[in-house]
């Protein structure tokens, strides 16, 4: 039996609370901003030495931590503002924050800079100490 033939024999009304039930469990929240941040790492270690580099990007703890094509140590969330996924990178082209998702960019500080970052996006503090970094919200 396919798709067709079974939605038939379920009728109309079936068939509508099956796929609103699905629907409405797809739909995505919006995420609660991270209050409590607060954890340091250590750029001398393997897993770091890519923040060596201008305009490069890593992420740990749902956080990515760029440097800035301008040397600054920067923090954001790893969650879009605008659909929730977590897929927020640094764009060393844009020196900006870029959801590859669907496009969402968004300032270093965070602003949206087109229609799908309008929401804005969580920005975290930074604090160097020698060769460890902080980052902390």
């Amino acid at each position: 039996m396919n798709r067709k033939e079974f939605i038939e024999k379920l009728g109309v009304g079936a068939a509508f609370v099956l796929t609103s039930t699905c629907l409405g469990s797809c739909t995505r929240d919006r995420a609660d901003p991270i209050k409590d941040l607060d954890f340091v790492i250590d750029l001398t270690l393997n897993k770091f030495l890519e923040l060596n580099n201008f305009g490069s990007y890593i992420i740990e703890d749902q956080v990515v931590i760029a440097r800035s094509i301008t040397g600054e140590y920067l923090a954001a969330t790893l969650i879009c503002s605008h659909e929730q996924l977590s897929q927020i990178t640094y764009s060393d082209i844009e020196g900006a924050w870029l959801c590859t998702a669907h496009g969402a960019l968004f300032s270093e500080g965070g602003e949206g800079l087109n229609a799908n970052g309008s929401k804005g996006l969580q920005i975290f503090n930074t604090e160097m100490n020698g060769d460890l970094l902080r980052v902390f919200s």
